[in-house]
């Protein structure tokens, strides 16, 4: 839901003074595929390492209320996540911050993912608890009505809510992926800022396919599926990968945006960076979205069973 100019804002706010409201979408990433953990905790401990990412998304640059302040969304995002050996997967830690004009949205997610071998690849499930501190500077709206006690009270309001998710996929290393998963699935009530957080729903899948006579390229076309129940929302893309160093590519976000990705992936330091052109109604309000990523994975060793054989000239 978006709402243009300080009128808007003061709208959704005398709402709020009379009922409940939802919480606002989670996080967008227009290069999912590259951070799983973001939205299902079975990825947790995926890596062959410590991975830590940085992330940052300016979204719809230029988007400006009538008072010409900037309440385009902007998102920060950081987490690291390991396997661990001895508790049979891996665990994870993100911290994110998303300002949306004056509100502004302080997560932290821990998160545990059990695995076990299924087949040719490897089958996870995974939690998250998941805490939320929201913020909403009263100091910048106009009220419509001055007797108005709530927005005349000029003061920074914050409340806390704690919640968890659930995740499920499977995968088999460098060929195929799919996973579901469910966020802030108690639909935690705050009762401070009269808001509801709302429970999302995701799919995700993707495919290595290598260029038959061609084996330094391979495609990984993906996608990824989100519904909170009432919207509805899908991610088509394509990536061309040469050596698994470098890939360019294309992406659809339906009914919001057209996307051209590239990155590089060399010696476990992977950057990747995505430019989101406008397809719906804010074209004329913005300059697109931007969005850049940095990761390294620290590797780890991890100790292997020596087999034993048995000389059949000693039996």
């Amino acid at each position: 839901m978006v709402f243009r100019g300080s009128l808007g804002f003061t709208v959704l706010i005398c709402f709020m003074t009379g009922s409940e409201i939802l919480a606002q979408q989670n996080t967008l990433m227009t290069q999912y595929m590259f951070n799983n953990f973001a939205f299902n905790p079975a990825s947790a401990g995926s890596s062959e390492g410590i991975n830590a990412t940085g992330w940052l998304r300016q979204q719809w640059i230029g988007f400006k209320d009538d008072e010409g302040n900037k309440i385009a969304p902007v998102t920060y995002y950081v987490s690291v996540d390991a396997p661990i050996r001895i508790l049979r997967g891996g665990a994870g830690l993100s911290i994110y911050s998303d300002q949306l004009g004056f509100f502004r949205n302080i997560g932290l997610n821990l998160g545990y993912a059990y695995r076990m071998d299924l087949g040719p690849g490897d089958f996870s499930a995974g939690i998250t608890l998941d805490v939320l501190n929201t913020r909403i500077d009263f100091a910048k709206f106009k009220p419509i009505d001055e007797d108005d006690p709530l927005l005349n009270d000029k003061s920074e309001k914050s409340d806390l809510v704690v919640d968890f998710s659930l995740g499920a996929g499977y995968r088999i290393p460098d060929r195929f992926y799919v996973s579901v998963s469910a966020t802030q699935i108690a639909q935690t009530k705050a009762k401070k800022l009269y808001y509801q957080l709302k429970r999302h729903y995701y799919l995700t899948a993707g495919y290595n396919w290598p260029i038959p006579g061609h084996p330094m390229f391979e495609i990984q076309p993906s996608v990824l599926v989100q519904t909170d129940g009432a919207a509805f929302q899908f991610d088509i893309d394509a990536l061309l990968i040469y050596n698994k160093k470098f890939w360019g590519g294309i992406g659809y976000r339906y009914q919001d945006a057209v996307s051209v990705l590239a990155g590089v992936n060399i010696k476990g330091l992977r950057v990747g960076v995505s430019y989101d052109i406008s397809t719906s109604e804010l074209t004329h309000y913005n300059s697109g979205s931007v969005e850049v990523f940095i990761s390294y994975l620290f590797k780890l060793k991890v100790e292997k069973y020596r087999k034993s054989y048995r000389n059949t000239r000693f039996l």
